[in-house]
C-alpha cells in the first residue's frame, strides 16, 4: 500500500502523518511530497526516514492513495495527473468540493456515495465537518428548516504563518509578518478567507453550500458569520437550529451521544461544556450548551467544538482512505 501525502511538510500534512500512524493505517511505502524547495528533506514516519519527493516522482510511483493538503491551485493542477495513473486522491482544499462530478464526504454521514470510479474525492471545509456531524443526526429525526451558525475559528485554520503571527504578537514583536489584515492577539476578526458574493466571505459560503451537498438535502436554509479568534486548539461554533418538527431535549442529547464521532459535553451545573483548549489533539466533535430557544418554537441552540486540524482536516481524510481500503479491494 503506497500512500502519498502531498503537502507533507505543512501543518495539516504533519497531522495526516500522525493520524496515519495513530490509526495504524496499512502503509507499506510512504511517499512524502512537497514543493520543490522541500524536495530532499527528511520525514520520519513510524520510526523510519523518508525523503520528500517532487510531484512527478510521486506520480511515477503510482500510489494507491494520495492525501492532498497543498492548496487549491496545486490540487487543480496535480490531482488529475495522479488520478490518471489510477491513484485515489483525497483532497483537503476547496478546489473540488462544489464540483458536481466530485463527491464531498464525511464518512460518518455519506461514505456510501463513493464508487470505485471516484478517483478525486473532496474533503469538506473544517468548520463544515464539525457542523454537519451534529446537524445530520438531528435532521434525520426532526428535519432542518433553518440553521444560523456563528464561528469562532482558530488561527491554525489559516496555517503556520498565522500561528507564527499570533505567537509573535503575544511576545510583543510589533514587526512580525502579518497574514491577517490586522493584529489577531487580543482581537477578533469578522473575516475568514476573502470576501466574495454579497459581502459573505468564502468561509461562510463554504459552510452554507457544503453542508447541503454532504447531507444531500437542499430543502433547508442556512446562513453563517465566520470569525477568526486568537485561539490555537480548534474551531468553535454557536449554532441556532430551527426544525420542522418539535424535539425533546433529553432525546436530542441521547441521539447526539450515540452519533459516531460525536461527544456530548453538556453539564452546565458542573461547568462542563466544549472548549477548543480540550478538543486539541482529539478526533471527536464535541457538542454542549444544548438548550431550547424560547424566542421561537421548534428551535435549538448548541455549541460545537472540534480540532480543525484533526477531524476538521487530517482525520476525516484518513477516514475516507480507510473506507476506500475496506470497500474497494486495496488491502
Amino acid at each position: 500500500m503506497k500512500i502519498a501525502v502531498v503537502g507533507a511538510t505543512g501543518m495539516v500534512g504533519q497531522v495526516m502523518l500522525k493520524s496515519l500512524e495513530e490509526r495504524n493505517f496499512p502503509v507499506s511505502e510512504l511517499i512524502p511530497v512537497a514543493s520543490e524547495k522541500s524536495v530532499g528533506k527528511k520525514i520520519v514516519f513510524k520510526g523510519k526516514e523518508y525523503d520528500v519527493v517532487s510531484m512527478q516522482s510521486a506520480i511515477g510511483k503510482k500510489p494507491e492513495i494520495a492525501l492532498f493538503s497543498a492548496g487549491g491551485g496545486t490540487s487543480l493542477e496535480w490531482a488529475p495527473k495522479f488520478a490518471e495513473v489510477g491513484t485515489f486522491v483525497i483532497d483537503n482544499s476547496s478546489a473540488w468540493r462544489m464540483d458536481p462530478d466530485k463527491k464531498l464526504v464525511v464518512p460518518e454521514i455519506n461514505a456510501e456515495v463513493l464508487r470505485e470510479q471516484d478517483k478525486i474525492i473532496a474533503n469538506p471545509n473544517c468548520s463544515t465537518i464539525q457542523l454537519v456531524m451534529v446537524l445530520n443526526p438531528l435532521h434525520q429525526k426532526y428535519k432542518l428548516k433553518r440553521v444560523v451558525v456563528s464561528t469562532y475559528q482558530s488561527v491554525t485554520g489559516t496555517g503556520k504563518a498565522a500561528l507564527d503571527q499570533l505567537n509573535a504578537e503575544i511576545a510583543g514583536n510589533e514587526n512580525a509578518a502579518k497574514v491577517y489584515p490586522y493584529q489577531i492577539f487580543k482581537n477578533a476578526l469578522p473575516q475568514c478567507d476573502v470576501f466574495d458574493e454579497n459581502d459573505y466571505t468564502k468561509e461562510e459560503l463554504k459552510l452554507m453550500r457544503e453542508s447541503k451537498k454532504i447531507m444531500n438535502d437542499y430543502s433547508f436554509e442556512i446562513t453563517a458569520t465566520a470569525v477568526r479568534v486568537p485561539v490555537q486548539g480548534g474551531h468553535s461554533e454557536s449554532v441556532n437550529i430551527e426544525f420542522e418538527n418539535d424535539f425533546d431535549l433529553d432525546e436530542v442529547r441521547k441521539m447526539l451521544s450515540e452519533a459516531p464521532g460525536v461527544t456530548v459535553a453538556d453539564d452546565v451545573k458542573n461547568k462542563i461544556y466544549p472548549m477548543p483548549l480540550y478538543s486539541e489533539g482529539k478526533d471527536d466533535v464535541f457538542v454542549g450548551r444544548i438548550r431550547r430557544d424560547f424566542s421561537q418554537p421548534k428551535t435549538l441552540n448548541c455549541w460545537i467544538v472540534a480540532d480543525n486540524l484533526r477531524k476538521g482536516a487530517a482525520t476525516n481524510t484518513v477516514q475516507i482512505a480507510e473506507y476506500l481500503v475496506k470497500n474497494f479491494g486495496l488491502e
